[in-house]
């Protein structure tokens, strides 16, 4: 049914005649009786008799009335809905961020945003950067703030930080007494490090493999926290990115190898970005390295 037929219907029966239904819909007396005509015809029913001067609705007329009003009140909502969009950023931003960039780089940016768009409704999902970049492609959530590896269209993946990783273990571990270490000293050596399918995980598998060094897994594991928990305790060596060191760890001194990561924005090229996603992904811009 056409919008501007209902609302001259509604107008006819609201004001008891053509005349005033033309009055307030700022039409002529002619194009409120086509338009009624119009739906008349669309809907095979007859919706108002003419009683002398009198216009009034018909069964079918008084049946129609509250679902035209009902339908022309939510055209009414979604047009204000839509002019909200077009006049500011609100709605809800559905992002996915791994548990390291949350923990440590993510809570002063949440800060300024939620501060700065208040309207914005966060729905923030904390997983594995490979589940993340997943979730972004089957277009489940907008955005994701990850490690990133190589992307491939539709993805796209864009840095935002460097975060350099270092080979730590734990003051007592016989690694740590020596003042100059390479990549086959620790070979020797177990290690507990991110899960086999992790970014992070093939950056140090590859720093062996390029060297033809075999790599010792004592243990493997999603968390960064639980590796550098394994490492302090004299576990095994492991490599952790530089925001999380502290006194329970020591850096060993690893000659002619500095691995690193990139952190940054996953997205969608297919997919148009929220105004509340473009101001967050303006936000992580003005703090970027």
């Amino acid at each position: 049914m056409d919008l501007a037929n209902l609302a001259a219907f509604v107008a006819v029966a609201e004001h008891g005649g053509f005349s005033a239904a033309a009055e307030q819909l700022h039409i002529t007396q002619p194009a409120v009786s086509k338009r009624i005509a119009q739906l008349e015809a669309s809907l095979d029913a007859r919706l108002f008799d003419r009683l002398g001067r009198q216009v009034v609705p018909t069964e079918a007329g008084r049946t129609l009335l509250p679902r035209a009003q009902r339908l022309l009140a939510d055209a009414d909502d979604a047009r204000r809905a839509l002019r909200e969009v077009g006049e500011g950023v609100g709605g809800t931003l559905r992002f996915a961020t791994s548990h390291h960039i949350g923990l440590h780089r993510l809570p002063p940016l949440l800060r300024r945003f939620a501060g700065k768009y208040p309207q914005v409704e966060l729905d923030i999902r904390f997983m594995d950067s490979e589940q993340a970049w997943n979730e972004v492609l089957q277009g489940r959530i907008e955005l994701a703030l990850t490690t990133l590896g190589p992307a491939t269209p539709p993805l796209q993946a864009t840095s935002l930080w460097h975060d350099p990783l270092c080979f730590v273990a734990a003051a007592t571990h016989p690694l740590a007494q020596r003042k100059t270490l390479a990549l086959a000293d620790l070979s020797a050596h177990s290690a507990v490090l991110p899960d086999p399918g992790t970014f992070t995980h093939r950056i140090v598998a590859e720093a062996f493999a390029s060297r033809g060094l075999p790599l010792r897994l004592r243990m493997t594991t999603h968390s960064l926290e639980t590796l550098k928990m394994l490492a302090s305790v004299g576990l095994a060596w492991s490599v952790l990115p530089q925001t999380l060191l502290d006194r329970s760890l020591r850096v060993l001194p690893l000659r002619g190898v500095k691995l690193s990561r990139e952190l940054g924005l996953v997205t969608h090229t297919g997919r148009t970005p929220s105004r509340a996603a473009q101001a967050f992904t303006q936000l992580l811009w003005q703090h970027a390295d």
